[in-house]
């Protein structure tokens, strides 16, 4: 199977201390790579204002990841388990053209 490169982009709420900003972002990176994905890059982009109130919250921190996998299970788990998370707001996965 061809390997595929991979952005997600999430939204962080902005009231989370620092430290605990920086586990969650850790504890999702470790998702990915323990499911197979090879993590280029992963950083904070910016924080920013929303169009519209997201679970009442007007701003959000935005955290992207860069990655490579050959499967879709680093993806799909990283997916389930963001739904779950009240720390991130929204995310979005995006495939990447070669």
């Amino acid at each position: 199977m061809e390997t595929r490169k991979y952005e997600i982009t999430y939204i962080i709420r902005p009231d989370i201390e620092e430290s605990a900003k920086s586990e969650l972002v850790d504890r999702f990176d470790k998702i990915l790579a323990d499911n197979g994905a090879t993590i280029a890059d992963s950083k904070d982009w910016s924080t920013r204002r929303f169009a519209y109130p997201i679970a009442k919250y007007t701003e959000g921190t935005y955290h992207v990841v860069n990655l490579t996998t050959d499967t879709d299970q680093a993806l799909n788990e990283f997916d389930r388990l963001a739904k779950f998370s009240d720390d991130i707001l929204r995310h979005m996965i995006v495939k990447l053209d070669a």
